[in-house]
């Protein structure tokens, strides 16, 4: 399997599911804007995804994957569906009770995220009406990692696309009608994240057929005892324990920075918000795409015993996000105010909205390169089943982000969030590359030298066009199409300059193209 072609897949999906989301957003950003309303939705709507980061595509899909890949490596594909069906029955009866305890929960878990939100009662009711999304998409997170183990990407890769169709769909046709009704019109966004959440978990039953990995669940009590009484179900269990540490450390900083931005005054999650989505479009095409090819491939080199394999795949990963996620950061520090009004300024979403939602997005800016790292190295630990060292680092973490947050917010306000996540995620990146070379499980190859200095002059090159085009023309004053078009082609020069420049110094991305 060439994996720069795998990675590339996921990237291109990833990519199509972005600019969906994004379309999403758009029009999210021009009905509701940053007001009250927007974060009362934006609450509603973590609560469950964190809960889903939990124990979805967070901490099962770290204790699950690595141990299906090196099952099926050693024993085979019978002995693999055997624990796939066990682990899908005992995670199907785990997740019925959450959900039944989010609905009556609800406004607890309201309070616990932002007690100061204007809208708090409205969030309680989208809170209780998307609760459920967390099974579906639990689901979709164990179909997922059955697929990648399969060397399937691309239907994992797509289905994000299904949500945000579904949300934009609301907003078109639901939300007009739920004003006419009566209803608050931003409730509709709470019926197209389910519906989304439900078509997610039904395009994966296909692609899982055709491999014939579609898992037995078993809804009766002699069942649930036999899936329990699976030694498979007690190894995923055991690793789960530190993952869901690790993980629940990182959204307990969400939940505290969110609760932090409910106090600071009306738009700031909103804000955040829209930050976080721009964000995320480099740390999803890039860090994600980049982990889910890897968990499979250092799992599997990590069953065999082959060091000179998992190391290999460790470089090659950390140099496509030197190649890729360097020339990112740049483009959100020095051209901002660009990308958030091409994107969000119309509508509801006014100037001061730009302007607000700029700094956080600079903030974010800064530890992009710790943002994308982690989806690489953290991995390296999975894989290896080592997930205690990871957690104590994101402990180190948490404690130093928050220490950041009492010296960066009362000045920076809400943008002083995003910088302590940044300022984190570079923290936390470098001790877990650290912890890689202290293990002797990573040894970077030779020509590191002669690499850095051609991205980083290809970098310099293009963080200079940008900060001169950011300048060029009045972002917040132009019409839409006139934003777009140039935004297109200065993005376009920018990105001829940055390969143009890499070419020219002798770097070819076909070395790029390991197979696995």
């Amino acid at each position: 399997m060439n994996l720069l072609r795998a990675a590339s897949t996921i990237s291109l999906l990833t990519l199509a599911s972005r600019i969906t989301g994004f379309a999403s957003q758009m029009l999210q950003a021009s009905l509701f804007g940053a007001g009250a309303w927007m974060d009362a939705f934006t609450v509603a709507f973590r609560i469950p995804n964190l809960l889903r980061r939990l124990f979805g595509e967070g901490a099962f899909s770290q204790a699950f994957v690595p141990i299906l890949a090196a099952t099926r490596a050693r024993d085979g594909d019978a002995v693999t569906r055997a624990l796939i069906d066990a682990v899908a029955t005992v995670l199907s009866w785990a997740l019925l009770v959450i959900c039944a305890l989010g609905v009556i929960a609800a406004p607890v878990a309201v309070w616990l995220m932002a007690s100061g939100l204007a809208r708090f009662d409205g969030a309680v009711v989208m809170t209780r009406w998307m609760f459920p999304y967390i099974g579906f998409m639990s689901l979709v997170a164990l179909s997922a990692g059955i697929l990648n183990t399969w060397k399937r990407f691309a239907v994992p890769a797509a289905t994000p696309v299904l949500l945000n169709l579904t949300v934009i769909a609301s907003l078109w046709w639901l939300a007009p009608r739920f004003e006419h009704w009566g209803i608050t019109p931003i409730y509709a966004m709470a019926v197209g994240v389910m519906l989304g959440g439900a078509l997610q978990l039904a395009v994966q039953i296909p692609a899982l057929r055709r491999i014939g990995c579609t898992p037995r669940i078993g809804f009766t009590a002699s069942s649930m005892r036999a899936a329990w009484a699976h030694p498979g179900v007690h190894r995923v269990l055991r690793q789960m324990a530190p993952a869901l540490l690790g993980v629940s450390v990182a959204q307990l900083s969400l939940l505290i920075n969110t609760h932090i931005a409910s106090h600071v005054g009306v738009g700031a999650v909103s804000w955040l918000f829209y930050a976080d989505r721009l964000m995320e479009f480099p740390t999803a095409l890039l860090g994600v795409a980049l982990g889910v090819v890897l968990i499979p491939q250092l799992s599997a080199a990590q069953a065999f015993d082959d060091k000179q394999a998992y190391s290999g795949h460790l470089d090659w990963g950390l140099r496509l996000i030197c190649l890729l996620a360097l020339p990112c950061a740049v483009a959100l520090l020095v051209f901002p105010n660009a990308l958030v009004a091409v994107l969000f300024h119309r509508g509801a979403f006014s100037a001061t909205d730009v302007e607000q939602t700029v700094a956080p997005l600079m903030g974010y800016g800064v530890g992009l390169m710790g943002l994308v790292a982690v989806k690489v190295l953290a991995p390296g630990f999975y894989a290896r089943q080592d997930i205690r060292t990871p957690v104590k680092i994101a402990v180190i973490v948490l404690v130093l982000t928050q220490l950041m947050n009492l010296l960066f917010v009362p000045y920076l306000g809400h943008a002083g969030l995003a910088l302590s996540i940044s300022v984190g995620a570079l923290l936390n990146a470098t001790l877990l590359f650290v912890g890689l070379r202290r293990a002797g499980a990573y040894t970077p190859l030779p020509g590191w030298g002669a690499f850095g200095l051609r991205v980083g002059l290809a970098t310099a090159l293009l963080g200079a066009y940008l900060s001169w085009a950011a300048h060029a023309r009045d972002w917040t004053g132009l019409a839409d199409a006139q934003r777009v078009g140039w935004m297109a082609a200065y993005l376009g020069g920018a990105m001829l300059l940055y390969f143009g420049s890499l070419r020219a110094t002798g770097l070819k991305l076909g070395q790029f193209a390991r197979r696995g």
